[in-house]
């Protein structure tokens, strides 16, 4: 059966400080999706919760040093979710806030898809779906021969479960032990041609990777509490197999008229609404400290 993890108490000062970090990321790309009027702001909204836990709580890296060999690797499968990874990238120290205001600029190290040549801390260059679990893989066994025992964690979207190179790689890494390797799987419920169930079913959804060979945990992705519990037992678990985290999060999450926007994919945002979504997030954490 499946893992399902609650959230396990931590010092309450943890989890407010990875609120903050959660807000800002959330700052960080709206006011990047306001330079060029657009941008994946839905997905980025919904998985900065997660993006929090990872880049300012679980991910050993130098900020100073983003190519430092004994660095944790975040790849981001779904390149189209660039903004969101610029935004936790600022957030970490690894790029300067400054560079926010050139997004999706000409000559600009912030390209509106992620590519690793261009961006600091962007490990691969991602968009083709399904590209990313095989990367991981290989990134992982290739750290395990050099003894180096930094973890490889694969960022992916729902709708890359479609995609039969993932499977392919999610056996192999099971066939190899890979307990360097943590994926994260983003449940938003939408790809670009509509609700990812109803394009291709993939509940039950624990089941699948256990029956592959996973260490499996599902949680609620907006619930930094029970993500940052996932995020403690996949580093720390024993088991010589891979492990996944499973995270259900709502596109949009902390604007109401943008969690409510049909749907969702590449939400519509007026020139008007930026400074409202952001006036809307800078309100909920003044009231929340």
């Amino acid at each position: 059966m499946s893992i399902i993890t609650d959230p396990v108490v931590a010092p309450a000062y943890v989890i407010d400080k990875l609120k903050h970090h959660a807000w800002r990321i959330r700052r960080f790309a709206l006011q990047m999706g306001e330079v060029q009027g657009q941008g994946y702001i839905g997905q980025a909204l919904g998985l900065a919760d997660m993006l929090a836990v990872a880049w300012c709580h679980a991910l050993h890296f130098r900020p100073e040093d983003p190519e430092w060999e004994g660095r944790d690797r975040f790849l981001l499968s779904h390149g189209h979710y660039a903004i969101a990874l610029y935004a936790a990238l600022i957030e970490a120290g690894i790029i300067p806030e400054e560079e926010l205001e050139t997004y999706g600029s000409d000559d600009s190290r912030l390209p509106m898809s992620g590519m690793a040549t261009y961006t600091p801390g962007m490990e691969m260059s991602g968009g083709s779906l399904g590209q990313g679990m095989t990367i991981a893989v290989g990134i992982a066994l290739a750290l395990r021969h050099k003894n180096n025992p930094a973890f490889v964690y694969n960022s992916m979207s729902d709708g890359e479960l479609d995609e039969g190179a993932t499977w392919e790689a999610a056996m192999a890494a099971a066939h190899h032990k890979l307990d360097n390797l943590i994926t994260l799987v983003d449940i938003n419920q939408q790809q670009a041609d509509g609700p990812s169930q109803k394009i291709m079913g993939f509940e039950p959804l624990a089941d699948k990777w256990l029956a592959f060979g996973w260490d499996v945990q599902r949680v609620e992705g907006n619930d930094i509490a029970a993500v940052k519990a996932a995020f403690d037992r996949a580093r720390n678990l024993t088991e010589p197999k891979p492990r996944v985290i499973l995270l259900d999060t709502l596109m949009g999450k902390g604007v109401p008229f943008l969690e409510a926007r049909e749907k969702n994919h590449f939400i519509r945002v007026d020139a008007d609404e930026w400074q409202k979504a952001i006036k809307i997030l800078d309100q909920a954490e003044e009231a929340r400290q």
